[in-house]
């Protein structure tokens, strides 16, 4: 646990004096709890019996993870998380029949993902950034996803294994993820070629990277995805959304971490969130939702409403579109984090792809 005066030393009595402020004062993005009519609600049809066996299946395998324990220090839980999410979707990697190819992004490793039927010389491209809280998680552990991208997208996935926390900085997983973007506008599966069309995509801490990155690409003038879609996407590392406690009883996966949030004090969880990013998380470059949200490409965001990062997304989008930019919000009902990587598994999953497909299909 960081003590009150190490993280003074840290950060400094300057810092814990303006955390202190905004602490106390009122916080100016609630008017974005709203709905405001661009938010949807999506059920499953497939039968409450399917998906409710789903559930408790996948939430006893994620309560057997040694990574789940709260007892753990962050020291202690980093291996074992990445342990985990290499191994955890193991077995329906090796159903999947799409094609693995390492490459090389200009300096950043990643790999091809192809689904069959996808014609690789087509070049329609997208870029995967996958989540695990800055500090876990791979290609390998993100296939199921990147294999179905690849299939409704009828596109050539990159899908990249950015640097990681704590042995890097986030803003060095910034660096990774605009390297390989502009790699991958001239370079597909066959070689040297220029996209004819560009997507971005990524879950979670990969999501919070995907919104960072089309704020970057607006503001030094690159060539811009044709549209964006993020997976419960972590969008105010200062952890000041209201779902980060009001749903924290609810969110399975989540759980175990926000749980010990949950006993620190605000404004030391601020100053801890600064600490651990190495930066400061009131920058848009930390926390897109901070940031301008005007010009940006179409962007759909998925959450589940009963996961501690809901009104992350519902807060972007609220903003986005106050901000002029074309932005959809899809929930669903008492999903976990990241639900459509629980694919086929989940029937919410298969939902959550159509919806994904129907966005690109309107806006694409």
């Amino acid at each position: 646990m960081i003590t009150l005066t190490a993280v003074v030393c840290a950060v400094g009595f300057a810092g814990l004096s303006r955390l202190g402020y905004q602490f106390l004062t009122k916080d100016p993005l609630a008017k974005f709890d709203l709905p405001l009519g661009h938010l949807v609600s999506i059920e499953s049809t497939a039968g409450k019996r399917q998906s409710e066996q789903a559930l408790k299946d996948i939430t006893k395998r994620l309560r057997s993870n040694p990574a789940s324990s709260s007892k753990l220090s962050v020291k202690q839980r980093v291996p074992l998380m990445r342990e985990a999410m290499e191994n955890f979707f193991a077995e329906t990697e090796n159903q999947a029949v799409s094609s693995f190819t390492p490459v090389d992004a200009a300096g950043v490793p990643a790999e091809w993902v192809v689904a069959p039927g996808v014609d690789g010389d087509n070049n329609r491209r997208l870029m995967y950034i996958h989540g695990g809280a800055f500090f876990a998680g791979s290609p390998r552990s993100h296939r199921v996803v990147t294999s179905k991208l690849s299939e409704i997208t009828n596109s050539s996935v990159l899908s990249i294994d950015y640097r990681l926390m704590p042995e890097f900085s986030r803003r060095d997983a910034v660096a990774d993820c605009s390297t390989a973007y502009q790699w991958l506008v001239n370079n597909g599966p066959q070689g040297v070629g220029t996209a004819a069309h560009m997507l971005v995509a990524g879950d979670s801490a990969g999501g919070n990277l995907t919104l960072v990155l089309l704020a970057l690409l607006r503001d030094s003038g690159g060539r811009m995805p044709n549209a964006a879609v993020t997976l419960s996407p972590v969008t105010d590392c200062r952890f000041n959304s209201p779902s980060i406690l009001s749903n924290l009883s609810t969110d399975v996966m989540l759980k175990p971490l926000a749980s010990r949030l949950a006993k620190v004090p605000k404004i030391l969880l601020r100053l801890g969130a600064r600490h651990m990013a190495k930066d400061n998380p009131s920058d848009p470059l930390i926390s897109p939702l901070l940031g301008d949200l005007s010009n940006l490409p179409p962007t759909l965001v998925l959450a589940s409403h009963d996961e501690i990062l809901r009104d992350d997304g519902r807060r972007y989008v609220n903003k986005a579109v106050a901000a002029g930019s074309t932005a959809e919000f899809i929930y669903c009902m008492k999903m976990p984090h990241v639900w459509p990587i629980f694919y086929p598994d989940l029937p919410e999953a298969e939902l959550a792809f159509q919806q994904v497909s129907a966005f690109l299909n309107r806006h694409c």
